[in-house]
């Protein structure tokens, strides 16, 4: 089974650990094995795609403080919790706090497995969806004062003589300013272009 992104387990049980691994691993899954929330920490970065399997009792930071730490970080991976049965209210808890699921120990594999699947689709399409709002923004930063208001005007279904007037300048002008609004936009049509304002916040649907 071939997916896209690391899978990170965290677990100060070596045993554990190295079990969780093992097993994703003979699925063809990326794994990375970390002993402490604080080594996650420390190698986590900015990777946008993957999920983290963290279990909820660990010495010196629990799973519950580093789901704390990881929404401070604005971390977009998806988080599993690990739990021993005492701990199950623990792990409800951080669910409430944003976890995706809770499994209890001993972790049905195959059930984690297809949890894991899901949460690799859902981190994929969260950051295709980052990287397109990124694609949008470096584009409308790219544009004029000008060129900005003419594109809130046509978002606006206003024509280009309502545009002229209402901005104080001729037909002509509005022309090149949105002629220029949809090369940098990378619009082919009047209606991608509203398409695009409309994701920005510019226009209603």
């Amino acid at each position: 089974m071939s997916c896209e992104g690391i899978i990170h387990i965290v677990d100060d049980d070596r045993a554990a650990r190295e079990g969780l691994g093992f097993l994703l691993s003979s699925l063809g899954l990326e794994i990375r094995e970390h002993a402490s929330a604080a080594a996650l920490l420390d190698m986590i970065g900015d990777q946008a795609e993957g999920c983290i399997l963290a279990d909820v009792r660990m010495p010196e930071m629990t799973g519950l403080e580093l789901l704390d730490e990881l929404k401070r970080r604005n971390c977009p991976l998806p988080v599993i919790m690990i739990t021993g049965h005492g701990d199950v209210p623990m792990a409800v808890r951080a669910m409430r706090a944003g976890a995706i699921d809770f499994f209890e120990k001993p972790v049905d594999g195959m059930a984690l497995v297809d949890r894991i699947k899901d949460a690799l689709a859902a981190s994929r399409e969260r950051a295709r969806e980052a990287r397109k709002t990124a694609s949008l923004r470096e584009k409308i930063n790219s544009l004029t004062a000008r060129e900005a208001e003419v594109a809130r005007a046509v978002a606006r279904g206003l024509q280009n003589k309502q545009i002229a007037a209402e901005l104080g300048i001729s037909p002509k002008t509005v022309e090149i300013h949105r002629h220029n609004v949809m090369e940098k936009m990378g619009a082919g049509s009047t209606a991608d272009l509203v398409r695009q304002l409309v994701a920005a916040g510019w226009a209603e649907i």
